[in-house]
């Protein structure tokens, strides 16, 4: 039987993208429509990662305008229906990420996102990046019953790919992240760029880098030499 490749599935937001200002600005958009001032780009690491009702419910709140349940439903709506059609105006992939991405396929890994934005939104991001076609499978909020840190995600996410779960790291920049791999049983590398409040190293992924073209020893260190031998 043939052997499935290993397989390295990243986060998006926050890892594989610099999504930020386009999410801050769409929140914004919904501010200055409830006459409410607008959020600085700074505030992201607060604010970002946990999705569009979080974002929404933070933002809000932050601006001193705490919203009801039943608000945010419609908020939401009108959150993603701009966000979709700007969803990439200021977003780009951080340095390194399509280098590495492009290193690690050459030697015969397969690559996946599994991450927590809708699927159609990250197949369009990641599509208007020119990056979608590096991914063997491309999932998100919407594609399993489940999400992360549900370890099925995970675990689902690379049998979609084809990739072995026994040769397969998680790549990520939060809690989430981490939490997910480790309930699946897997290694997990963090990047310690991305959107989480409190510093990601303080949650103890196995290896932690500042730069993609770091990840390559960081796979290295996680994964049986037979990862590294294309067959």
């Amino acid at each position: 039987m043939t052997q499935r490749a290993p397989i390295l599935i990243f986060d998006l937001d926050g890892t594989l993208a610099d999504t930020a200002h386009d999410l801050i600005a769409t929140l914004n958009v919904l501010l200055a429509r409830e006459g409410l001032p607008s959020v600085a780009p700074s505030a992201a690491r607060s604010l970002v990662g946990a999705g569009a009702r979080a974002l929404i419910e933070r933002g809000f709140a932050l601006e001193g305008a705490p919203l009801a349940a039943e608000r945010v439903d419609s908020l939401v709506q009108a959150f993603l229906a701009h966000y979709e059609a700007h969803i990439a105006d200021e977003s780009r992939l951080f340095p390194g990420a399509l280098e590495a991405l492009d290193h690690f396929a050459e030697t015969g890994f397969r690559l996946a996102v599994c991450t927590n934005k809708p699927e159609r939104l990250a197949r369009l991001l990641l599509e208007k990046l020119g990056a979608a076609d590096r991914f063997a499978a491309i999932c998100g909020r919407g594609t399993f019953p489940m999400h992360k840190p549900d370890p099925r995600t995970l675990a689902l996410t690379i049998e979609a790919a084809d990739g072995d779960p026994l040769r397969a790291v998680m790549v990520g920049d939060s809690k989430t992240d981490i939490d997910t791999a480790r309930n699946a049983g897997a290694p997990v590398v963090a990047v310690d760029f991305g959107y989480t409040e409190i510093p990601v190293a303080e949650f103890a992924p196995d290896r932690l880098i500042s730069h993609f073209d770091e990840l390559w020893e960081a796979a290295r260190a996680l994964l049986p030499p037979s990862a590294f031998i294309r067959t």
